[in-house]
């Protein structure tokens, strides 16, 4: 394959991803928690530094934009590697959104109607497939992605 096509792919990867997101957040009725939101983060700068890439070519500094592509494919898989040990009780999530409690709402956002009820909470899994989380199956993509990416950049 070329070059481009693996940046493509790579691309547009990202770009399923995040919209499987949204599909389980806005269709699925899953609200996602804030290392949820942390993991689409590089897959929106892998799409656009893909659409660079592919612009520029291999002109000037478009020869390093897979390389660029592939530490934001690392990153989201970092993140969702962290994010599966907090599910998994590994480790310690984040105290905004790990076990223990409400968080530092007021009562105003306690009773309002607007937004989710309550802290979607990181350590809770709320979907999973063949025993992986959705955070599970992001870093397993992610490290695909990964490998596009870096097939593109030995190119």
């Amino acid at each position: 394959m070329s070059r481009n096509a693996y940046i493509a792919l790579a691309s547009i990867g990202s770009v399923l991803l995040l919209a499987g997101a949204y599909a389980f957040q806005h269709l699925g009725g899953l609200a996602p928690c804030s290392l949820c939101l942390w993991q689409r983060w590089p897959h929106v700068a892998a799409a656009f530094i893909g659409l660079f890439a592919l612009a520029l070519g291999r002109w000037s500094h478009g020869r390093f934009m897979p390389w660029l592509g592939m530490l934001a494919a690392l990153t989201s898989a970092g993140i969702a590697a962290y994010h599966t040990g907090v599910e998994r009780d590994w480790w310690e999530g984040p105290t905004a959104c790990s076990g223990g409690g409400i968080g530092a709402g007021s009562g105003a956002d306690l009773l309002s109607l607007e937004g989710p009820l309550g802290v979607v909470m990181c350590d809770e899994v709320a979907w999973q497939m063949l025993g992986l989380s959705m955070a599970s199956w992001n870093m397993l993509a992610s490290l695909a992605l990964a490998g596009f990416w870096a097939m593109a950049a030995r190119r």
